[in-house]
């Protein structure tokens, strides 16, 4: 079997990536206007820029993944537009840089696709690729380095450029568990001894996995990194339980949680620090957390259609760009606007899920299923964060918060998910020569 030679135009995806592109060139006729200037050529420079990544990406997903999913990149480029209008608003500065940073998301999304032989050849290596995604974490403990001052070194810097190594090692974490998972997955689903009605899990098979999930963790503990710590977490969990469908490793995963986070509040300051300012911001309303109260405020005062964009002062949450864009969405763009991202989160969620579930090899299911939930928990962590529903974490909301490193995995993510599309619709309807 190979890929079909006929060629399927992607009208459904054309026809919706003309929202993201109205989205950034309609937002930034306004922000030139709100300030004062002249509309220029030279001012929709990174709006005509999007609108030919756009062009090349789907052009090039006609040709070579015709049967690929066809919301996946309007959704991912719905929020990048979003992503980069309000960085254009929040920090012009940086909107060059965000710009060029998304250009190199989609081309690593094409890379992907371009240089992947096939979803089931990156199981073959999976302990390589945990190894390599370590390694790259572990250096930043020699050549880390800290460009906010906050204390913890989780970049490396290369000519000026700042790479942060553990967005990469999910992506390789969760190959290594899809493929671990899918070797191993009947004998975690069945095996084990019985005590009364219940089977333990088959500790034998089950350690390694183990291992490498706990060492992953305590190397992002040390680093100060509780984001990624508890990302990894959360998708160890999603996919072992999609993969055995016991709810046994979930409730004993939740309750390693509790003790784990209990014992992490009485002998790490810092997290301490973050669980206190969750229970009561305003009681450290001038230090610590300050930066929460302000979100709260923003959002408090968006109400239902926002201040206007330009028209509300989201410059006062400390990080907005990064960590709290959401709040700068709620306050300009109101409840309205919110929800809206919410929403295409929700939907590109839902997009992963059939993806996996159409997916007739179980290894690219389980693949599909990690990646869906690495996107979908990072974004609910953060904006339970910024709700003061949980404690902050400082990871940053997928494609649309400002950050090079992040945009970069978070296409490629999209990319593999393309392709277990596109590899789950041949399977169903193969071309033969």
């Amino acid at each position: 079997m190979r890929r079909a030679e006929v060629r399927v135009w992607r009208g459904t995806e054309l026809w919706l990536l003309l929202f993201p592109t109205a989205i950034l060139l309609i937002g930034i006729t306004t922000l030139v206007l709100a300030s004062g200037g002249e509309l220029a050529p030279r001012s929709f420079t990174a709006g005509f820029a999007f609108a030919l990544f756009l062009i090349v990406a789907h052009g090039w997903l006609t040709y070579r993944y015709p049967a690929g999913d066809q919301i996946l990149l309007p959704i991912a480029a719905t929020l990048c537009a979003v992503g980069q209008l309000m960085i254009t608003r929040l920090e012009p500065e940086l909107a060059v840089r965000q710009s060029l940073w998304v250009g190199v998301g989609f081309a690593a999304m094409i890379g992907t696709l371009v240089l992947l032989p096939s979803v089931a050849w990156l199981r073959r290596y999976r302990y390589l690729w945990a190894g390599v995604g370590l390694t790259l974490v572990l250096s930043t403990f020699v050549l880390g380095v800290d460009p906010n001052g906050s204390g913890a070194r989780l970049w490396l810097g290369f000519g000026g450029v700042l790479f942060q190594p553990s967005e990469v090692l999910k992506i390789l974490l969760v190959i290594f568990f899809a493929s671990y998972l899918d070797d191993h997955r009947e004998l975690l689903t069945f095996a084990g001894p019985r005590i009364g009605p219940l089977r333990l899990p088959p500790l034998p098979y089950l350690a390694p996995l183990g291992a490498m999930f706990l060492l992953s963790v305590l190397v992002l503990l040390l680093q100060r990194d509780l984001g990624a710590a508890l990302l990894f977490f959360s998708v160890f969990l999603a996919m072992l339980y999609v993969a055995s469908g016991r709810a046994l490793y979930v409730v004993a995963g939740l309750s390693l949680f509790v003790l784990g986070a209990l014992l992490m509040y009485q002998v790490f300051g810092h997290v301490k620090i973050r669980v206190d300012t969750w229970l009561d911001p305003w009681a450290t309303s001038e230090t610590t957390g300050y930066q929460l109260v302000q979100a709260l405020t923003a959002l408090a005062s968006g109400g239902l259609i926002g201040e206007g964009l330009t028209f509300g002062f989201p410059e006062y949450v400390p990080a907005v760009h990064t960590d709290f864009i959401i709040a700068a969405i709620g306050e300009e763009l109101g409840l309205t606007g919110a929800l809206a991202v919410v929403a295409l989160y929700a939907l590109l969620v839902s997009r992963g899920c059939k993806i996996a579930i159409e997916s007739r090899d179980t290894f690219a299911a389980l693949l599909a299923a990690g990646l869906t939930a690495v996107v979908g928990i990072q974004a609910l962590v953060i904006l339970g964060g910024t709700l003061k529903l949980m404690p902050l974490t400082g990871v940053t909301l997928p494609l649309l918060s400002y950050g090079g490193s992040s945009v970069l995995a978070n296409f490629i993510i999209v990319g593999l998910l393309l392709a277990i599309s596109a590899q789950a619709k041949e399977f169903r309807n193969p071309v033969h020569d």
